[in-house]
């Protein structure tokens, strides 16, 4: 299944879906779009603030766009990291509504459709085939996929990489509980769902 406008069935899926808020080191934000462009500039604080405070998704990632320059020299090499992280924080903290659209998509792949972007989605072509690195729907399958894990765990660590900072702290673990699937009293219906599916390597 596709997903192009967040006000569609599954548009939450979409990082610029707006009403899955999260909270790090007793900071809240309002969206994934927002941390994951935020972290961008581990070094200017100032910067991540003023992304941070924006009241969409969409602004969060537009008012990044000029400070560009200022991102870490590192960036291209860690974003699919930065993003994973992003959505496991997406996900652990609005378990019932992110968690049952995952759910609801088991058994089918996940493409994010794009009009320009080729990496984070794919872009139709003359016969109505998506082409791109859907890198953004692959990290939801592999998320989807985690899912019963959540089940077993109780906190959630960040990402190993250095100098990982929101306001120039440095990024701690993240405790939460989740005691069952969305939609599901049973994990194990969902686990066996889950084992049936193919996983996909973006490295």
């Amino acid at each position: 299944m596709s997903f192009r406008k967040t006000k569609e069935d599954f548009g939450g899926l979409s990082n610029m879906a707006a009403g899955f808020p999260i909270k790090i080191n007793n900071v809240k934000i309002k969206s994934s779009e927002a941390l994951y462009q935020a972290l961008r500039f581990t070094e200017y604080p100032e910067i991540q603030s003023e992304i941070i405070a924006q009241n969409s998704p969409m602004t969060a990632k537009m008012k990044s766009k000029k400070y560009r320059q200022y991102s870490r020299q590192d960036w291209n090499d860690i974003r699919i990291l930065i993003m994973r992280w992003c959505l496991r924080i997406k996900l652990i903290q609005n378990w019932e509504s992110f968690g049952g659209l995952l759910v609801e998509t088991i058994g089918r792949d996940i493409v994010e459709e794009s009009v320009k972007d080729k990496f984070w989605g794919a872009i139709p072509i003359e016969d109505h085939t998506l082409v791109g690195v859907n890198a953004l729907g692959r990290l939801l399958m592999e998320l989807r996929d985690e899912m019963p894990n959540y089940l077993k765990s109780k906190e959630l660590s960040p990402p190993k990489i250095s100098n990982l900072k929101l306001f120039g702290n440095e990024i701690g673990c993240i405790s939460f509980s989740i005691t069952e699937m969305p939609f599901a009293n049973d994990a194990d219906v969902i686990q066996k769902k889950i084992e049936n599916l193919t996983i996909f390597d973006i490295n």
